[in-house]
């Protein structure tokens, strides 16, 4: 084996261990809380209201329904949407001041109840029925 072939086994090598790594350092973190969504009677317990305010979202990914986000409007009341963009597949921001979810991709904009208010999506956010069940906040 010459030097030149030893180097190369050595490059590939080296490659070959820190790929996983750099694989790993690239994965998305989750936003969502340590505490994770649970069934209920009748629909997934996602949060509970002490959790929620008007500047903070509940955001759980991993329900059965999907991705589900949970904000409390200038009603104190709560609404839970899928915040998936219809138009590029990004997770949507929820923008208090604004009353707005704005996609972070191409900007569109979608009201607090999922409905469109400004394009390129051509389709609002999914939405799902809410009740609060004593101190738990059940999405259906």
């Amino acid at each position: 084996m010459d030097r030149r072939e030893f180097l190369t086994w050595i490059g590939v090598g080296s490659l070959a261990t820190s790929l996983p790594i750099a694989i790993a350092a690239c994965a998305p973190e989750s936003t969502s809380s340590d505490t994770s969504a649970s069934p209920s009677a009748d629909g997934e317990v996602v949060g509970t209201v002490s959790e929620l305010s008007r500047d903070r979202p509940i955001l759980r990914e991993d329900t059965a329904l999907g991705a589900v986000m949970v904000i409390q409007d200038a009603n104190n009341t709560a609404i839970a949407v899928n915040p998936t963009c219809p138009h590029a597949g990004c997770m949507v921001d929820w923008k208090a001041a604004q009353n707005l979810f704005v996609c972070p991709c191409h900007n569109s904009q979608f009201g607090p109840d999922g409905s469109l208010v400004q394009g390129p999506s051509t389709k609002p956010l999914a939405s799902y029925a809410v009740s609060v069940e004593g101190d738990n906040i059940v999405v259906r």
